[in-house]
C-alpha cells in the first residue's frame, strides 16, 4: 500500500481516520499511513502535538503498528 492519497481520496475518508479531524490531517486509514504520520509527526503544530501522539498510538494499536518515536510517545503520555 501506497502512502500517498490523492485529493479526491483523502476527501471520501471520514473524519474519523485523521489524527487531527477538525483540520483533516494527517489521515490514517491503514498500516502504512500510521507510519506515514509517526513520520511527519515534526511537522505538527506544538499545541496540537498531545492530540496527534494519542491518535497516532489509537490507529497504530488498531493495526498492528509498533509506534518506535520516543517523541511521539513522550507526547502521548
Amino acid at each position: 500500500m501506497d502512502d500517498k492519497l490523492s485529493y479526491e481520496e483523502k476527501k471520501e475518508l471520514p473524519d474519523s481516520v485523521f489524527g487531527l479531524p477538525e483540520r483533516r490531517e494527517y489521515p490514517m486509514p491503514d498500516a502504512a499511513h500510521v507510519r506515514a504520520a509517526e513520520a511527519y509527526f515534526r511537522y505538527c503544530p506544538e499545541e496540537l502535538k498531545p492530540k496527534l501522539a494519542r491518535a497516532i498510538l489509537r490507529f497504530a494499536n488498531e493495526y498492528g503498528v509498533d509506534v518506535e518515536s520516543p517523541t511521539v510517545l513522550s507526547y502521548a503520555s
